[in-house]
């Protein structure tokens, strides 16, 4: 077994850390704390070239894989930016790859190069009021109308919808009640976002608020039937294919996060001095941080394994979900103890592990729940009863 990096892969790390060494961790507090979407870092990462990482090189992408779009997302989170700094590439990244490997060539063509060279921002609209976790529950419907969709129906928790052009939408073409099993009869369309039809309010929320999440409103929305992804009714399973994708890339934005947490937090300890000696040289401030580094590095060891598996076109369903359930776990202990660490100044703003706090928690919720995840574990691994 080889644990190494390739030299490519070590100068994708190194220059992603240059870049977003230009964007200290004042730069996230400040955005955080306004509501101030990250334009100026967003822009420097597309002129890169990292948004296309993933992409296809014939539409300006870079053509790399998993392990490659893991180790930017985690180098941008354990800069400091934590997910105010991964959650709008992550967006472009993962949300586009229904339409790289379902999309016609002429959706290609016209979505994927300004995608990947930042010029079009793209949200993902999925998740409902009334349906949660349970997706094969939405309403949101599109009836067809010669050659367009007519969408109604609302949406929560949709990711930079303010800034986005597009929202690839999970839509209803068929009702529920007249379909064979409750999966079928779902279509994704890559549908505008700004327009008369559309409503978009931000919901406020504990963090990451650089990036708004919002509730939007369709009230008659038309969609072209050729920026339909795919076939009508096949969406659920189109969907379906990328979450294993979207959960290690959660899972090393959420190491990340874990690593710029245990770095400020082992600055502090060693700095800090009370009783007259350094706050790091006791067992009950150095023990939790060093088992928070234990359970960082292990949730690392899975994230690389299930990256590998994907670009290998491996069935890696178990690995993907226990990565993320390891590194949201990992992150969030690691964020928690580099608050304790900092004693009543962790509470403080401008030590900064309070924001990578409130991000850590985030990934324990989304974009699936930390017991969902156990589901799939007790199910599908296991072969325990389906619980739900």
């Amino acid at each position: 077994m080889d644990f190494s990096e390739n030299e490519e892969q070590r100068l994708i790390r190194e220059s992603v850390r240059k870049l977003c060494s230009e964007f200290p961790d004042g730069y996230w507090e400040e955005h955080d704390r306004e509501g101030k979407f990250p334009d100026s870092f967003f822009s420097k990462m597309a002129a890169a070239g990292w948004i296309g990482i993933a992409m296809p090189e014939q539409y300006g992408g870079a053509g790399k894989g998993m392990q490659e779009a893991s180790i930017v997302l985690e180098e941008v989170a354990a800069s400091g930016a934590a997910m105010n700094g991964a959650t709008p590439l992550h967006l472009s990244i993962f949300g586009m790859h229904p339409v790289v490997k379902y999309g016609s060539e002429e959706m290609r063509e016209k979505y994927l190069p300004p995608v990947a060279r930042g010029e079009m921002h793209v949200a993902f609209g999925v998740t409902e009021p009334n349906a949660g976790s349970d997706t094969t529950a939405i309403e949101t419907f599109a009836r067809l109308d010669n050659e367009h969709y007519v969408v109604r129906g609302r949406k929560v928790w949709t990711s930079k919808a303010m800034e986005s052009e597009r929202v690839l939408l999970l839509v209803r073409t068929a009702p529920k009640d007249q379909v064979a099993r409750k999966t079928d009869g779902m279509t994704l369309l890559l549908a505008e976002l700004q327009k008369p039809e559309v409503s978009i309010s931000p919901i406020a929320k504990l963090g990451r608020n650089a990036v708004r999440t919002c509730e939007v409103v369709y009230d008659d929305l038309k969609v072209s039937v050729s920026d339909r992804v795919g076939e009508e009714g096949e969406g659920f399973r189109y969907l379906l294919d990328g979450l294993n994708a979207e959960r290690i890339l959660i899972a090393a934005e959420a190491l990340g996060i874990g690593r710029a947490a245990i770095r400020r937090a082992v600055n502090y300890a060693n700095e800090r001095i009370v009783f007259g000696r350094p706050i790091g040289k006791n067992q009950g401030i150095a023990f939790p941080l060093a088992e928070a580094q234990t359970q960082l590095d292990a949730a690392e060891l899975m994230i690389r394994k299930a990256a590998w598996l994907l670009d290998n076109d491996m069935p890696c369903g178990k690995e993907a979900n226990m990565a993320k359930w390891l590194a949201a776990e990992a992150g969030f202990r690691a964020a928690d103890c580099a608050i304790q660490t900092h004693g009543g100044f962790g509470y403080a703003r401008e030590y900064h592990v309070e924001r990578y706090w409130r991000e850590a928690r985030l990934m324990k919720l989304a974009p699936i729940s930390q017991e969902m995840i156990l589901n799939f574990v007790s199910e599908h691994v296991l072969g325990l009863p389906r619980s739900y």
